[in-house]
């Protein structure tokens, strides 16, 4: 029997191109999105690789425990049994931290790391039951690097690795691997669910131009390359996989974290003071 991915996020982006890499690597496929347009064109895509099996696709928003419950138990239906869970779904967010509104912290915390916490919960018990699983959490340098004006971006980053961290430590014992994947920012669809907040709306603006900027970058990684990362991960059982220029900005904090820190600051305030 083919092993079994379960994908979030799994529509565009870094879910897309796991989501073949993973089929090119013979497993069938779960793959999960709010959208789904976007999860058929990746089915499609998949099938057309030849010899892979159609993925079960599953519209589903993380941030809705039900829906979870309802996608892990479809899958579970499908094939029988799940052995890689990648959380992937997520929302980026930049600004001053006065200017997100409670509604926009909740929503970039449910999805970023709410999101994680419901698909592990529900998946889980099958996991425990086997004796085996591996689950692998998409967090950021964010999650290792303070950064001003990502204050909740940060906050869910963080959380998502000191989950990541904490589940190693008590599941590794009952035979379930998990793994941190730590990217920098990445060219992908990242923009389309990205909240920007400023002084006014120019400020806000500004900071999604100065993103759209950095994408243009060509050093900047791919989708493809964090896919890469993961299937390492997944294939060598490694705890965590920093990507890229992720191992530079980590080791620059280290060695330097005051310098660091200022230079976000100068970075990313815009019209701040």
């Amino acid at each position: 029997m083919a092993p079994t991915v379960l994908i979030t996020g799994a529509s565009e982006g870094i879910g897309k191109a796991t989501a073949l890499l993973f089929s090119r690597q013979g497993y069938d496929l779960v793959i999960a999105a709010r959208h789904a347009e976007g999860l058929e064109a990746v089915a499609q895509e998949v099938q057309s690789l030849g010899g892979a099996a159609a993925p079960l696709t599953v519209i589903c928003d993380v941030t809705d425990p039900f829906q979870v419950h309802t996608l892990v138990q479809k899958a579970l239906e499908h094939y029988g049994y799940i052995d890689v869970l990648i959380n992937n779904a997520g929302i980026f967010a930049s600004g001053p931290v006065e200017q997100f509104s409670l509604s926009d912290w909740h929503q970039i915390i449910d999805t970023n790391l709410w999101g994680y916490i419901h698909t592990i919960n529900a998946l889980l018990p099958h996991f425990l039951q086997r004796g085996s699983g591996t689950i692998v959490n998409l967090s950021s340098i964010a999650g290792k690097v303070p950064t001003a004006y990502l204050v909740p971006y940060c906050t869910s980053k963080f959380g998502v690795t000191g989950l990541t961290e904490a589940l190693q430590v008590e599941l590794q014992p009952k035979g379930i691997h998990v793994c941190g994947i730590h990217p920098n920012l990445i060219k992908s669809s990242l923009m389309k669910l990205a909240v920007f907040r400023g002084k006014d709306e120019q400020d806000a603006q500004s900071r999604r131009e100065q993103l759209e900027n950095v994408f243009k970058n060509p050093l900047v990684e791919k989708p493809e390359n964090v896919a890469n990362a993961i299937w390492d991960a997944v294939k060598n059982k490694k705890p965590e996989v920093m990507v890229g220029s992720a191992n530079l900005s980590q080791a620059l904090y280290r060695l330097f974290p005051g310098l660091i820190k200022w230079v976000s600051r100068q970075a990313l305030k815009n019209q701040d003071n």
